[in-house]
């Protein structure tokens, strides 16, 4: 067994969704959820079909993010994994709809912070163990940095003012 270190490269101002899924209608499913939960939304999907075919599944509303999910699934190459890449809204607006996706089994990080998909690679194929979701700590935060936190979430509409 080898493992693998794999950054995902997102576009710019783009937030990522990565898990594990297991059926091919995934895709159409995840694409529901995603203009369902937000008419606003960019983004596109990538699904790694681990039977049959084994083809990259895709959907999404632009091409670029479509791309670009393509590009990082295969990248990364394990089976029955999807990657969604999102702009003009935030991954938790999309999480309980997309884990109550009777198709999904787990999500390994949504972020918008670079991403490196830890992946075990044996004669079979690939699976993902797990992720590095950005930088580790650098201390504890502050009084001025727990300000800072509350005007941030306040700011962008998740707390009342």
């Amino acid at each position: 067994m080898e493992l693998k270190a794999v950054a995902l490269t997102l576009p710019e101002g783009s937030n990522v969704i990565l898990g594990q899924t297991h059926f091919i209608k995934t895709v159409e499913d995840l694409y529901e959820i995603m203009v369902g939960t937000s008419a606003q939304v960019k983004f596109g999907i990538a699904f790694c079909e681990a039977s049959g075919p084994c083809l990259i599944r895709t959907a999404g509303n632009d091409g670029a993010l479509q791309a670009a999910a393509v590009a990082n699934a295969q990248a990364i190459a394990a089976g029955h994994s999807f990657i969604i890449l999102l702009q003009e809204a935030y991954p938790i607006n999309f999480l309980n709809a997309i884990k109550q996706c009777p198709e999904v089994c787990h999500i390994y990080c949504a972020t918008a912070n670079p991403v490196q998909v830890i992946v075990a690679e044996t004669t079979q194929g690939r699976g993902i163990l797990g992720v590095v979701d950005g930088a580790s700590p650098l201390g504890v935060e502050t009084t001025e940095d727990i300000q800072a936190r509350q005007r941030l979430l306040r700011q962008i509409g998740y707390k009342l003012g």
